[in-house]
């Protein structure tokens, strides 16, 4: 049996500089909150937990008071930072540039729509009350529309103009389908601007994901249930290899699929710990010592 781990899987930068900052300042013994899960990923949110990270709702957030608080990759919308100007909080905010940068530009977009009489909508491709689409719903004041597949355009209105933007970890191919069906069918003489704010690194991880998906025989694809890039690449996985399963753990693997195949693959999603695929090869080589791991580059 030959097991490969995929190389081009695992934390997207995001993702690794929050960690960073999260290791860095736990290291000094002093105590740090996150708002939130810092990825989502149960396994590596365990992990920081026990080196101390304190992991908080939004109402607890509010509680807070004279204490230090990590914003993680996905980033947070401005009623976060008053709060911590309130209750002298101290942020260190992890927020992703990728992230910050379409926040700046939906927050101009919104400024620019509000102050101009055609009143344009600003609508954005997410997964509803997901963490950076909650960032980016912030920028607009709550007053922009979350559309989450191409069934939901129906929800905006085509006789007004729109400006389009998109998750950063949303599916390129889905939103490409959404901006032809909205120039399609807008009313005539309006105006339709979109923008492909979609990151590039996750972006190039489905049509890798693909290729490596159908190189193999058998998939494990490692990923926390919460987590939306982890079940965008998992479907683009599946629908080129039927012999894909979603796992989060070595508890998941049914042993007896092990006996059918020979060459395994094991891959993730930009919110899957390196270690973690790695602890899944190592798995699967106990129980098959006859198995080989590599790496695939």
């Amino acid at each position: 049996m030959n097991i490969t781990v995929d190389d081009h899987s695992g934390f997207c930068f995001g993702v690794v500089n929050a960690i960073k900052k999260a290791e860095e300042e736990l290291a000094k013994g002093n105590s740090l909150y996150c708002l939130g899960d810092i990825v989502h990923n149960t396994r590596e949110v365990v992990r920081l937990s026990e080196q101390g990270l304190i992991t908080i709702n939004e109402e607890q957030y509010k509680a807070l008071h004279d204490a230090t608080v990590l914003l993680r990759a996905h980033g947070a919308p401005p009623e976060i930072y008053e709060i911590a100007k309130e209750n002298n909080i101290t942020l260190i905010d992890a927020t992703c540039p990728v992230v910050l940068r379409l926040q700046k530009r939906i927050k101009k977009s919104f400024l620019e729509s509000r102050a101009n009489p055609q009143d344009k909508q600003i609508v954005i491709y997410g997964k509803k009350g997901h963490a950076e689409v909650l960032g980016l719903m912030g920028q607009t004041e709550g007053k922009g529309i979350v559309i989450e597949k191409l069934e939901d355009v129906k929800n905006i209105d085509l006789t007004r103009s729109i400006i389009l933007y998109s998750q950063t970890t949303k599916s390129h191919e889905e939103y490409l389908r959404i901006i032809d069906y909205i120039k399609a069918n807008i009313k005539k003489g309006l105006s339709f601007d979109y923008y492909d704010t979609i990151c590039t690194q996750v972006r190039n991880r489905m049509p890798h994901i693909k290729v490596f998906g159908a190189n193999h025989d058998l998939i494990f694809f490692v990923s926390g249930k919460k987590s939306s890039n982890g079940r965008m690449l998992y479907k683009g996985c599946k629908e080129v290899n039927n012999n894909t399963y979603f796992i989060d753990s070595c508890s998941d693997i049914d042993l007896n699929i092990l006996k059918k195949f020979s060459n395994i693959g094991i891959c993730g999603a930009t919110s899957t710990p390196t270690w973690q695929m790695h602890e899944i090869a190592n798995y699967i080589k106990e129980q098959c010592p006859n198995s080989n791991t590599e790496i695939d580059k």
